[in-house]
This record gives C-alpha cells, sequence and structure tokens, in this order.
C-alpha cells in the first residue's frame, strides 16, 4: 500500500516555497511586534492606573476629620487631572502604534507587489523564450 500523503522532498523546490511564504511570514512578524508593543502599553497603563487608585484607597483611609475629608476631596481634582492627561498620552500611544502598524502593512504589501510583478514578469519571459526555442523544433 502507498502512503498517498508521503511527500518527495527532492522534487520539492524550497526557494519556491520560502518565496511563497516570505510575504505571510513578514506579515505575521510585524502583527506579532504590534501585539506585544499593545500589550505592553496595555500592562503599563493598568500598572498606572491600579497604582493611582490604591493611593487614593490609602489616602482616603487616612481620613479621619472633616479637614483630612476636604483636604482629600481638594487632591480628587488634582488625580482626575492626571487620569485625563494619563488616558490621553496612552490613547496617543495607541494611535501611534496602529499609524505605524499600518505604515509598515504598506510598506510590506509595496514590496510583495513589486516581487510578484517581477516573478510574473521573469515567468512571462522564460516562458515566452521556451515557445520561441520549441517552436522551430515542433515544425519539423
Amino acid at each position: 500500500m502507498t502512503n498517498v500523503f508521503a511527500f518527495d522532498t527532492k522534487q520539492f523546490d524550497t526557494a519556491q516555497f520560502e518565496s511563497m511564504l516570505a510575504p505571510a511570514r513578514a506579515f505575521a512578524a510585524l502583527s506579532v511586534d504590534m501585539t506585544e508593543k499593545l500589550v505592553n502599553a496595555q500592562f503599563e497603563a493598568a500598572q498606572a492606573y491600579t497604582d493611582t487608585s490604591l493611593a487614593q484607597l490609602r489616602s482616603l483611609m487616612e481620613v479621619k476629620d472633616a479637614e483630612g475629608l476636604k483636604s482629600y476631596m481638594e487632591g480628587q481634582q488634582k488625580v482626575a487631572n492626571e487620569l485625563t492627561e494619563r488616558l490621553k498620552g496612552d490613547a496617543e500611544k495607541v494611535v501611534a502604534l496602529q499609524q505605524e502598524f499600518a505604515k509598515e502593512s504598506q510598506k510590506l504589501t509595496e514590496s510583495n507587489v513589486k516581487q510578484a510583478q517581477e516573478g510574473a514578469k521573469k515567468a512571462t519571459e522564460t516562458a515566452t523564450k521556451v515557445v520561441k526555442e520549441a517552436a522551430p523544433k515542433a515544425a519539423n
């Protein structure tokens, strides 16, 4: 019984296979890098928000009288402003990462299209050459 799923590596063109997978591999690498950057940005933001929240809880637990409560409440405006700025900065960071990803994706696409056009041109030239060489032989 023959194995229909056997793969004959002798008939396999590694360079051709690599050229077919290279664009997908490059895009996957770009995607993984972008994902890593986004996850790291989210972790940093979560850490900052957690630290701020815990600090505010600790401050609230230290309130002992009306003056302490007044002081705590006045500090809330400063904290709110800081969080607003942090949110704005985090949003700008994500937008910059997305723009970087779009730019790099476009470069990859343009490069892949150019390579595909060059490959098609070479294949056409090779096919034309083979046909021209075979035509006189076939006529005999």
